[in-house]
């Protein structure tokens, strides 16, 4: 009987927080796109609280409900993106009716078409990552701390292709770090440069990984004997 009446009041409290979760929620992904006009406007350095709080119509004091600084709505941003594609290549990695190759060219095209998604985000990430080294901070360990999900996904299918036959045998390592390359040759093309529509880079790593996948298919080329050296061969 108490177990019922706790959960008849669990459920209560449930029903009238639900909304109230739901509505702070779409209000924190409101302040976000404003955010982002700022920061990319102004650059992560020049922005301050306040800003963010005029472009939104909002008082700081109202502002800090939902963010406790700048670089809180800023990491919140990063760390939405970041989630949103780890759930759709987590979704494309557990696809068993694909191979790996095909599994790994589909990851890297999702990943290209966030780049083109989130230009904005990206553009204030340069900013952000440019304030860190004049500050004498590491971009490179901010960018790494927050990548290190994305690579390992990387590196366990490359593991399990050549596991099965898919992939001749790597330097794992030495893989991931030419696939993130483009990814980062991808992000600087198109934020900064803005030249490019990312089906370049597609077509890079399509032919990278199909390159990997058809190696490892292919049978080993026959080693033409040797000929016996003559009399009059020189030596």
């Amino acid at each position: 009987m108490e177990r019922k009446i706790l959960t008849f009041f669990n459920t209560a409290w449930y029903n009238r927080r639900m909304p109230i979760i739901v509505e702070h929620e779409k209000r924190r992904k409101e302040i976000l796109e404003k955010a982002l006009d700022v920061f990319v406007e102004q650059g992560f350095e020049n922005t301050t609280f306040q800003k963010i709080a005029d472009r939104c119509a909002v008082t700081r004091t109202s502002l800090y409900i939902y963010f406790k600084n700048k670089k809180d709505v800023f990491n919140y941003s990063i760390q939405q993106l970041l989630v949103n594609v780890e759930a759709d290549i987590q979704r494309i990695k557990k696809n068993a009716a694909r191979t790996y190759a095909e599994r790994l060219i589909a990851i890297f095209d999702r990943l290209i078409d966030a780049i083109m998604e989130n230009g904005r985000l990206l553009t204030a990430l340069f900013g952000y990552l440019r304030t860190l080294a004049k500050n004498n901070a590491d971009p490179e360990r901010y960018v790494r701390r927050r990548t290190i999900r994305l690579r390992h996904i990387l590196s366990s299918i490359i593991i399990e292709g050549e596991k099965r036959g898919e992939f001749c045998p790597l330097l794992i390592k030495d893989v991931n770090e030419m696939l993130y390359g483009l990814l980062e040759a991808a992000i600087f093309r198109i934020t900064i440069l803005h030249t490019g529509s990312g089906e370049d880079i597609k077509h890079a790593a399509g032919v990278l990984i199909r390159h990997i996948a058809n190696y490892a298919a292919a049978p080993p080329r026959p080693v033409a004997p040797s000929r016996p050296l003559s009399d009059n061969t020189a030596v």
